[in-house]
């Protein structure tokens, strides 16, 4: 006999459900028809854990309201408050929200949403229930990132603006322009890429803080030695959509961008030519595929350095060796090598 929930559709966020076994063992006692896989680094841990999953770049908000149909959310926040903060945050842009919050063992009903569907979770995960209402509208051009751990990295659409100097981040948009309200310790270099790229509309932006990952990436294998170069600059969330049959290596610009990127490639088998400064902020555990290269900037900014490279070097490879000794040559004294997984 089928479960009560075999109709379910299991839309998971972030990578720490799996990488702790949650989504195995969920799946193991909810059978749900169908588990999508939102965010990036979700989906390098999911394709990691050989699960029978559907990935997808989108929000979890977004892939939820696409949705007909019994659904619910499962995440693993960094602490259990900031899970419950990550599922009342989705709800308020739903409405009604079912939300498996692992890191409590706690299924959330968030306003008045399927408490058949609740009940029935609980009841197969011996997780606790708890009915909660979302916060009502929140400030014009103010957005609150809540649930931060002093000392971690804050993001706005997936650019480093800055470190957590309290529990809770305020940011203002007015002016044209962004500007930390409290609770951060701006990153100017951080708000001049994300503005460089369009004012977001603060109180739709994807915000986070913290790790975008704890576990280590595992080798994969590689998949071709020459073919398409794809340029990733300072924007590591976008890179599968970058990724395809014929890249056959990644021009990353920026520290924690070439760090997002080692460590989804390393999965990839894919090799980075990584340009950097010295600005990074730890935000994932480092590896690299063999055939990534590390350049540090020892004049001036990786910005320059990576959008001149992207202009004067071919982006097509018959040998991605090849190509990485020539950007070395061209590149000459103005960088340093900091990190060489070449062979021989």
């Amino acid at each position: 006999m089928n479960p009560p929930t075999a109709d379910l559709v299991m839309v998971v966020h972030g990578p720490e459900a799996f990488d702790a076994g949650d989504v195995g063992r969920l799946i193991g006692l909810l059978s749900p028809r169908r588990v999508l896989v939102a965010g990036v680094m979700a989906r390098t841990a999911a394709e990691e854990s050989g699960l029978s999953v559907v990935c997808t770049d989108e929000r979890p908000s977004r892939v939820l309201a696409a949705l007909s149909g019994r659904a619910c959310l499962v995440n693993r926040g960094k602490t259990p408050e900031s899970g419950k903060i990550f599922g009342e945050i989705v709800a308020g842009r739903l409405g009604g929200l079912v939300h498996v919050e692992t890191s409590s063992g706690t299924v959330y009903c968030w306003n008045r949403g399927d408490g058949t569907l609740t009940e029935e979770i609980a009841r197969l995960t011996g997780y606790g229930l708890v009915h909660a209402e979302s916060e009502g509208a929140r400030r014009k051009g103010v957005r609150e990132i809540r649930g931060c751990l002093p000392g971690e990295a804050v993001f706005v659409n997936g650019i480093v603006i800055g470190t957590a100097t309290a529990e809770t981040v305020v940011l203002a948009s007015e002016n044209g322009t962004l500007r930390a309200v409290s609770g951060l310790d701006p990153k100017p270099h951080g708000f001049e890429k994300l503005l460089r790229a369009g004012l977001p509309e603060i109180r739709k932006a994807w915000c986070k803080s913290g790790a975008v990952r704890s576990a280590p990436p595992r080798q994969g294998e590689r998949p071709s030695r020459g073919g398409r170069i794809a340029v990733i600059d300072h924007c590591g969330h976008t890179l599968y959509r970058e990724i395809g049959e014929k890249v056959c290596g990644i021009l990353s610009v920026g520290d924690d961008t070439t760090a997002v990127c080692g460590h989804i490639c390393s999965h990839s088998g894919i090799p980075v030519f990584g340009v950097v400064d010295g600005d990074a902020d730890a935000i994932v555990k480092p590896g690299y595929a063999p055939g990534s290269v590390v350049v540090e900037v020892l004049d001036g900014r990786d910005d320059d350095v990576g959008q001149e490279l992207a202009a004067v070097r071919g982006l097509e490879a018959d040998s991605w060796e090849d190509w990485v000794q020539e950007t070395l040559r061209v590149l000459g004294e103005r960088v340093r090598i900091v990190l060489d997984l070449r062979g021989g």
